[in-house]
C-alpha cells in the first residue's frame, strides 16, 4: 500500500481530513478516489489517490472522471432550480401545464416539486415488455412514463425513482427550456466556470474515465415490495449494455460523470446560490430548493427519508455530517455530494471501487466526520 499515489492539499488545521482519506486506502477499501471540500467557496481540502484502472497503471489525477451514478441527481436538481430562478418553471406548477399527456391514470395533479421529491408514484417502468435497451430511446421512455399508472398514490409518500427520475426531470427541462439537462449544465454551469460535470459524456472524454469495479454483493433493500422489485431487481430496471453507449446517453438520474472538485464547487449553489462569485439562484429560490417536501419511510429505499427539491435532507439519517439542515445526495457504490448551510461547507466524494451501500457509505462518512472535527 505504500506505493499508492496520492495528491494531497489541505489548509492548515485540516490534515485529519487527509488522514481519514488515506486510511480508507490502507484499510483496503479504495482503488481510486477523490474528495474535495470548500467553505463558502474557499478550498479547504482537495484529495486524490489511488488508481483509475484495475491494473494499477494509471494514477487518479485532478482530471480523472468518475461515474457518480445518483450523486448526479444533485446536478439535475440544481439545473431545475436554475430554470425556476429564470421563471421557466415553478416547483408548484402542474406538470400537465407543459406536458399534457402526462396527466393520465390520476397523474393530472402532480407538481414539479413532487417529481423532484420522488412523490410521483413512478419509481420504475411497470410494463412487463419493457427492455433494457428501451431506456436509450428518450421519447419512448417519456411516453411510457406519461401513460403509466402510478405505483403508489402521488403525493402520499416518497418512493425513490432510481432511473425514471432522470427522464421525468429531463423532460421538464426539455419542455420548459427546449434544452436537455446535459445541455443546461454544460452551457450555464460548466462552460464559463470550467466545471467537469457531464450528463451525456462525449466520446472525446471517455479516456479520462476511471474504470468502475462493481460490488460483489447486491444492495440491502429490506422487505421486497413491487416497487422495489421493479426499480432494482427486474431485468429491465436499468439501462444495460455497451459502456460507450451508456456513457454518451443522458441518464440524468444515474450516469453523471464528474470530478469531486467540480461537484463540490457546484454544491455551493445550495449554500448561497453562487459558484465562486457568479450568482445562479436568488435567495428565495435557494430557500425553495432546500425546503423539506416529504418525510417518512421511503417505499423503495430501506430508510426513512426527507426530500427537498431533488436533494436529501440530512435528518433523519445524518449521512453527511452532524447538522440536520445539510443537504446532499449519494450514488450507487459510495459517491456523495453535500452542502451545509449552517457552516458553509460544500463537498463531494467520488471513487471507483464500489460497495453495496445504497446510502451512507462508511468511507465518505469517515472523511466527513474528520472534517467536522476540524471546524
Amino acid at each position: 500500500m505504500t506505493d499508492t499515489p496520492f495528491e494531497i492539499f489541505t489548509q492548515t488545521g485540516f490534515a485529519p481530513v487527509a488522514d481519514a482519506f488515506t486510511a480508507n486506502f490502507f484499510d483496503g477499501g479504495e482503488l481510486g478516489a477523490q474528495f474535495c471540500v470548500y467553505q463558502n467557496g474557499t478550498l479547504l481540502a482537495d484529495l486524490k489517490g489511488g488508481w483509475a484502472d484495475r491494473q494499477k497503471q494509471t494514477c487518479v489525477t485532478n482530471s480523472t472522471l468518475f461515474s457518480v451514478y445518483s450523486s448526479g441527481k444533485a446536478a439535475a436538481a440544481l439545473a431545475i432550480a436554475y430554470l425556476v430562478d429564470q421563471d421557466k418553471v415553478g416547483y408548484d406548477q402542474l406538470v400537465t401545464s407543459f406536458w399534457p399527456e402526462f396527466g393520465q391514470h390520476g397523474k393530472e395533479n402532480i407538481t414539479v416539486g413532487q417529481i423532484m421529491s420522488h412523490q410521483a408514484g413512478l419509481p420504475a417502468i411497470s410494463n412487463p415488455n419493457w427492455a433494457a435497451d428501451d431506456w436509450y430511446d428518450w421519447d419512448k421512455t417519456c411516453a411510457e412514463l406519461a401513460g403509466q399508472a402510478p405505483l403508489f398514490e402521488p403525493g402520499s409518500m416518497s418512493g425513490y425513482h432510481p432511473n425514471t427520475f432522470g427522464f421525468l426531470v429531463g423532460e421538464i427541462a426539455q419542455r420548459t427550456d427546449d434544452r436537455s439537462l446535459g445541455q443546461i449544465i454544460r452551457e450555464e454551469f460548466s462552460r464559463d466556470l470550467d466545471l467537469d460535470i457531464w450528463i451525456g459524456l462525449p466520446a472525446s472524454e471517455h479516456a479520462r474515465c476511471a474504470a468502475m469495479v462493481k460490488p460483489k454483493s447486491p444492495p440491502e433493500l429490506g422487505e421486497i415490495n413491487e416497487a422495489k422489485r421493479l426499480a432494482f431487481l427486474s431485468k429491465a430496471s436499468a439501462p444495460r449494455g455497451n459502456l460507450t453507449k451508456w456513457r454518451e446517453a443522458e441518464f440524468a438520474g444515474s450516469n453523471c460523470h464528474a470530478t469531486a472538485q467540480s461537484l463540490a464547487r457546484m454544491m455551493q449553489i445550495v449554500i448561497d446560490g453562487k459558484i465562486d462569485q457568479t450568482v445562479f439562484l436568488a435567495e428565495d429560490v435557494v430557500e425553495k430548493l432546500r425546503m423539506p417536501r416529504i418525510s417518512g419511510q421511503n417505499l423503495v429505499l430501506p430508510f426513512e427519508t426527507t426530500y427537498a427539491a431533488g436533494l436529501l435532507v440530512n435528518d433523519p439519517n445524518y449521512f453527511y455530517g452532524p447538522n440536520p439542515q445539510t443537504l446532499g445526495h449519494s450514488g450507487w457504490g459510495g459517491s456523495c455530494v453535500f452542502a451545509d448551510p449552517v457552516t458553509g461547507i460544500h463537498g463531494a466524494y467520488v471513487m471507483n471501487l464500489q460497495n453495496s451501500a445504497l446510502l451512507g457509505d462508511t468511507r465518505p462518512r469517515r472523511i466527513i466526520d474528520a472534517l467536522y472535527e476540524c471546524l
